[in-house]
């Protein structure tokens, strides 16, 4: 041996061509003496895989020996020998199975690991976590093995070391099929040494481990078809994880450790989803002010953003309840989140970002009203933090809630435009963003989106950042450039991927080609519309064709469109020349020259344009505010063509420069030239008037040039502010009356002053007599009705003068009508004539003579003038008098009673009416029209169609909410009476239920409720769904509803009375009732419903008080009395089939609950009998089938009651009830061995039935089954008894089952 041994040593050959040679010439123990010596890294793996390509050798010593020299090699270096094994075998697939000593070699690494993880008490991370992590990599493919050892080390009682929680922990996440059958085991040992860990770290594993155990068990329930079990269920470990839930809840989430806190709130967010419904419900109240209460306490916010997102889809998924009242503080924390900076270069606040928006989108869900109008009052907010993260939540809503969005798009492209007018370039950046989804989910081809396409356009033409940056630069900060780059890429986007655009960018695009201000954006605008042309040309579209000018045009516009692309170039090489100092000395020089073009004022009023382009070029404040102070100063204002031509410079200025030009204005406008000043010593005449007039002309015009050629994002917030309150200043109308020719009465001039006077609220003596003048004096008089619509409100005007100037006003054009009808002059017409005496009676009028007064100003008003009035009028529902609305109103009622007839053509438009009457409506007057339609049940249509209207004002959230039950219950009741009712003549709607009110819920237009609820045969059905869905969305507003729905169950109608049963019998079948104590009052209503005329809510009455079983068990026991009187009634000379049927669906679920010890064996006894009794109206009949064998199983078990009259009863029913069961066989069992005074041999009696029950119904087994496990918790052993032996018997003889 040793020689052999020695020429091993010395051989040169390779190790692997030894140990094949040893083998074959069976030098085994050499061979093991060899491997012993084994020691160069180069030796050992050619010694491996010598070994294992032997150990399929057919000898078995050979495999024998194999096995021992691996071990031995093995024990040596085992992390490379298990290598080498694993490519040995992935390499040689056609090995059919592990060679045993691979199996063993794994058991003693697992051993070698588990021991050296466990050797010291205290934790030592360095070689713990290695151990750790080679028994997680063998539990990947030897769970068993590693289980078997892992939970000898965790044993009851005893605190297991810290990594052998974590090596559970973390074989739960890399091996989940393997591991979720031990968890149930595993938390039921976990859950009693929880309340044994002292110490932080050990709180963290458990944690820890929770967190990773809830996280596998729903990762195998979400895959269930792939799960090696696929009967796992959620309740399987819903106790368990509630037990753990409480104690980290209430105990180790206050933690002073901040890294404890995070992964108890982790934990806690994932263990929510297994938690059953009820449990979580509780919890809600507590469990999300407590996470949000984190966001102060740590620096880290992703783990509780994931935690708070976790809780919230639990909570919504479940439905819950008390998650709306949590709603106010979780959006302000939410958007305080949102709103925070992200840092891109740090992973943890980009994912604490996501996950908020996630939780935004999961409220969206639910409350998709409350957060939408939330977002947007956001949005209001001026603080750029805030709008940015507003912004981010609303693009999030868009991409990620399509549907729940649908419905608010109008409501958001008119919210957007407040941040479009932001001046920061971060806000910028997001609203682009949102443009962006937008146009992927349809909100641009809107009215309002070309307003959206403007703003990309006009920042792809921003400027260069000229701006010197001092200090550290913001690392979110947005640079013209970069936005410049963004709305270059977007523009391209919108072209290239969202088709359906095609029509809104072709060819507004085009527009924006020659304006100066869109020059920068030359380029990305040809490169769209270049792909737009080619894409429109080659599909060969009619839209391609592009006709710009109409016939007689383009003479008019040529010079206009030169004079345009002369400013244009003037422009664009200005921008080339880039030298603001020779811009600033071009303007100087262009102003000086003003004075000699005094003889060619068109040229001269070009010039004024072209000095308003260069200073827009300039950068230079001081050079742009001088040269405004010397065009204003020197201009000659008598001449409009000037004034329009300085008005058009002023404004091209004001492009780049709004607020220099605003402030200039404005000092302008308190200068010399506006007041009347006298020469020295009064020798010389006052300036005249005219002259100022003029200047102020000037100066208006200046303005509104401002106002249309400033960015419109910056104009916004200065219409009010500046403009309008500078023009206020200087307008006045009788200077303007002053200043226009005396011969000249038909002028525009003309016409806006007489406009102006007729809506004076206190006119002057001249403002009164130039009024009658005017309509004196008229040559046309085809807008009467207008006229009179303006002015007879203000015969109600609170200012007397007013009311005077309005009757003069009415007298002479009623007069004029006269004279256009053919009277001559002299003549007296009595009615109008009647007008005078009302001017001393409105001194100090009462109403009544004001409401008289109003409606006879009409009677002489041609019939085609009267469409105009009615829409004047409608304007004057919104008067800022309130007797002048009211004046309005009157008139309005009084055309529709005495002159409605001629008013027929308007009818088809009644929808249009009363959405225009809506909208006029202030906010505060909503809640009063909404309450006088609510005072009567008996709605007409034209008072639904209104109310509908009211419903759609914008402005109606709060009186709708406020008036939500009485709005409720009375639109329930018209709904009843509107089925199957076709709408009036000239109106497409079939049904007038259609207009109703509908509530916000998603799972009703899945179910087709609402076209359910229109049809007479589905009807009930719709309510019945209507009633659910309130059940569960509007518990609080129930009672009020109840109560307001009450007084209709007593009316004629019979439909109205059907509709309200209906949804009450609903109602009774959902736990909120009981939990608003409503049950009394329904169960009463119901009872009072059975002796009513119509069968159909008879029917309903009795399926209400049957579903108290289902909505409010535990109330069963108090109502029994009822439940079962209910069933007498029902099955009386008055009760039809449908009726007895509901009878017995109601008894089969009552009588489940009847099952108790201190229950009345009477009551038991009543049940039972009637229970047979009405199976007296099913023979024959299949609709009663099934309600019989939903009670089968109950009188089943009751035959062992331990009341004898209990069994008698049973005996009764099931020998009754036998021939609708639907088997012959079982009707003769029953006839023949259930008498009541025979006794009965329990055991063969369950046998034989058995037997039959899977002869004739095998389908119905599970049903049986379903029914009898309810019974295991009865308070008689001899019931219990009897269970287990129905499920004996039928496990028995249906093994299959």
């Amino acid at each position: 041996m040793v020689s052999w041994y020695l020429r091993v040593r010395s051989c040169r050959c390779q190790p692997r061509t030894i140990i094949t040679w040893l083998l074959c010439c069976h030098g085994i123990q050499l061979l093991v003496v060899c491997v012993c010596h084994v020691t160069e890294r180069t030796n050992m793996k050619q010694v491996t895989l010598a070994l294992l390509d032997a150990a399929t050798d057919k000898d078995s010593e050979v495999q024998e020996q194999v096995r021992k020299s691996m071990l031995t090699l093995g024990k040596q270096q085992p992390d490379r020998v298990l290598a080498m094994c694993q490519d040995y075998l992935l390499k040689h697939p056609k090995v059919k199975s592990t060679p045993l000593y691979v199996i063993e070699l794994t058991v003693s690494i697992i051993s070698l690991a588990s021991d050296e993880m466990t050797r010291s008490k205290d934790v030592i991370p360095d070689w713990q976590q290695a151990a750790s992590n080679i028994l997680v990599a063998v539990g990947n493919k030897h769970i068993n093995d590693i289980m078997e050892e892992i939970l000898s080390k965790f044993q009851p009682g005893l605190l297991p070391h810290f990594f052998v929680v974590q090596t559970l922990a973390n074989l739960s996440d890399s091996n989940v099929y393997g591991m979720v059958p031990f968890l149930n085991a595993i938390l039921g040992t976990m859950l009693p040494m929880l309340n044994m860990a002292k110490q932080d770290n050990m709180k963290w594993v458990f944690s820890s481990a929770l967190c990773h155990f809830s996280d596998s068990i729903l990762e195998y329930l979400a895959n269930l078809d792939k799960a090696p079990d696929p009967t796992v269920r959620k309740d399987t470990f819903s106790s368990e994880i509630y037990a753990a839930f409480d104690i980290l809840f209430n105990n180790w989430l206050q933690s002073r450790e901040s890294k404890l806190r995070l992964t108890v709130a982790e934990a806690l967010g994932s263990m929510c989803h297994l938690m059953a419904g009820d449990k979580l419900e509780e919890q809600i109240p507590k469990l999300i002010p407590a996470i949000l209460s984190l966001y102060k306490k740590n620096n880290e916010h992703y783990i509780i953003s994931k935690s708070l997102c976790q809780v919230l889809d639990a909570s919504v998924n479940m439905g819950s309840r008390v998650l709306e009242t949590q709603l106010d503080s979780l959006l302000f924390a939410l958007h305080q989140q949102v709103s925070a900076p992200v840092d891109y270069s740090n992973p943890p606040t980009i994912k604490n970002h996501n996950e908020v928006l996630r939780c935004f989108s999961i409220l969206a869900n639910s409350f998709p009203d409350r957060l939408v109008m939330f977002v947007l009052q956001k949005l209001e907010n001026s603080n750029e933090r805030s709008r940015v993260g507003s912004l981010a939540v609303l693009r999030h809503l868009i991409n990620s809630t399509t549907s729940t969005m649908e419905g608010k798009k109008l409501l958001i492209l008119a919210s957007i435009r407040q941040p479009m007018a932001d001046h920061s370039n971060k806000v910028k950046k997001r609203v682009v963003q949102v443009i962006s989804a937008m146009a992927h989910h349809g909100y641009l081809e809107l009215e309002g989106g070309e307003l959206l396409v403007r703003f990309i356009v006009q920042n792809c033409a921003l400027p260069d950042t000229y701006q010197v940056q001092f200090g550290p630069t913001d690392p979110e900060e947005v640079t013209n450039e970069a936005l410049r780059t963004m709305c270059d890429n977007t523009l391209h986007l919108l072209t290239t991927t969202v088709g359906r655009l095609a029509d809104v960018l072709w060819p507004k695009l085009l527009y924006y080609l020659t304006p100066p201000q869109f020059s920068n954006a030359t380029t990305p605008l040809c490169k769209s519309l270049i792909v737009l042309g080619n894409k429109k040309k080659s599909n060969q579209e009619p839209s391609f064709n592009i006709d710009f000018t109409q016939e007689g045009r383009r003479k008019i516009y040529s010079l206009e469109a030169f004079l345009c692309y002369i400013l244009c170039l003037l422009s664009k090489t200005l921008a080339t020349i880039d030298d603001d100092k020779w811009v600033c000395q071009l303007a100087a020089e262009a102003t000086r020259y003003l004075s000699t073009y005094n003889n060619a004022i068109e040229e001269k009023s070009f010039l004024y344009q072209c000095i308003g382009m260069t200073l827009q070029q300039s950068f230079n404040k001081e050079v742009v505010r001088k040269q405004l102070q010397e065009v204003l100063l020197t201009a000659r204002h008598n001449d409009a063509v000037e004034r329009e031509g300085v008005a058009m410079g002023v404004g091209l200025c004001a492009n780049s420069h709004l607020e220099g030009t605003l402030a200039k204005l404005d000092e302008f406008g308190k200068s010399d030239a506006f007041k009347k000043s006298p020469s020295i010593f009064n020798l010389l005449k006052e300036r005249n008037d005219v002259e100022v007039e003029k200047v102020k002309s000037t100066l208006i015009l200046c303005y509104g040039q401002v106002a249309l050629n400033a960015p419109p994002e910056k104009i916004l917030n200065r219409i009010d502010q500046d403009i309008l309150r500078s023009i206020s200043k200087h307008f006045n109308t009788k200077d303007f009356i002053k200043a226009e020719p005396a011969d000249s009465m038909r002028t525009p001039v003309r016409h806006l002053v007489m406009t102006t006077c007729a809506n004076l609220m206190y006119p002057s003596p001249f403002a009164d007599c130039f009024c009658v003048s005017f309509v004196q004096n008229m040559v046309s008089f085809h807008n009467l009705g207008a006229l009179l619509g303006r002015l007879s409100p203000r015969c109600s005007d609170p200012h007397p003068a007013v009311r005077t100037a309005a009757i003069d006003c009415i007298y002479t054009l009623l007069y004029i009508q006269l004279r256009y009808e053919g009277f001559s002059l002299d003549y007296k017409d009595d009615a109008v004539d009647s007008l005078l005496p009302l001017k001393d009676r409105l001194e100090n009028p009462d109403h009544s003579v004001l409401y008289k007064a109003c409606s006879d100003l009409t009677k002489r008003l041609p019939q085609q003038q009267m469409t105009t009035l009615v829409f004047m009028l409608f304007e004057g529902l919104v008067d800022s008098q309130t007797n002048c609305c009211r004046a309005s109103s009157v008139i309005l009622n009084t055309l529709l009673k005495n002159r409605g007839g001629g008013l027929q053509e308007l009818v088809a438009h009644t929808h249009t009416h009363c959405s225009l009457f809506s909208w006029f409506l202030p906010e505060k007057k909503l809640q009063k029209k909404m309450t006088l339609l609510c005072v009567g049940v008996h709605f007409s249509f034209q008072m639904t169609c209104g109310l509908k209207e009211l419903l759609l004002n914008g402005q109606s959230q709060e009186p709708v909410v406020t008036l939500f039950p009485r709005l409720f219950s009375c639109l329930t009741v018209r709904l009843g009476a509107s089925v199957g009712v076709s709408a009036p003549r000239d109106n497409n709607t079939k049904h007038t239920a259609s207009v109703h009110l509908r509530c916000r819920d998603q799972r009703l237009d899945e179910d087709k409720a609402w076209d359910l609820i229109k049809e007479p045969n589905t009807h009930i059905t719709g309510v019945t769904l209507l009633a659910r869905a309130m059940s569960k969305h509007a518990g609080p507003r129930l009672p009020s509803i109840v109560e307001c729905l009450c007084p209709s169950l007593n009316n004629i109608y019979e439909c109205q009375r059907v509709t309200v049963t209906a949804f009450f019998s609903e109602l009774l079948n959902h736990h909120v009732v009981t939990e608003l104590m409503l049950i009394d009052v329904l169960m009463n209503n119901m009872m009072e419903r059975i002796s009513d005329p119509c069968c159909t809510v008879r029917m309903l009455s009795v399926r209400g008080l049957g579903n108290i079983a289902e909505g409010s068990p535990e109330k069963v026991h108090r109502h029994k009395q009822k439940c079962l009187c209910f069933s007498f009634l029902a099955s009386g000379p008055l009760a039809g089939k449908l009726i007895t049927l509901e009878a017995m669906s109601g008894l089969s679920k009552v009588l489940l609950y009847l099952d108790k010890k201190n229950e009345n064996d009477e009551i038991r006894c009543a049940a039972i009998h009637l229970m047979g009794n009405l199976s007296k109206f099913g023979s024959g009949e299949p609709v009663f089938k099934d309600q019989i064998h939903n009670v089968l199983v109950s009188l089943l078990l009751h035959l062992v009651d331990p009341n004898p009259q209990v069994v008698k009863a049973c005996k009764f029913a099931m020998r009754v009830c036998a021939p609708v069961v639907g088997s012959e066989q079982i009707t003769t069992m029953f006839q023949n061995h259930l008498h009541e005074d025979k006794s009965l041999h329990y055991g063969e009696f369950i046998n034989d039935l058995t037997k039959y029950l899977i002869q004739d119904f095998p389908g119905m087994l599970n049903f049986y089954h379903i029914s009898v496990i309810q019974f295991f918790k009865s308070n008689w052993p001899e019931v219990r008894a009897g269970a287990a032996m129905f499920i004996g018997m039928t496990r028995l003889l249906a093994p299959n089952v």
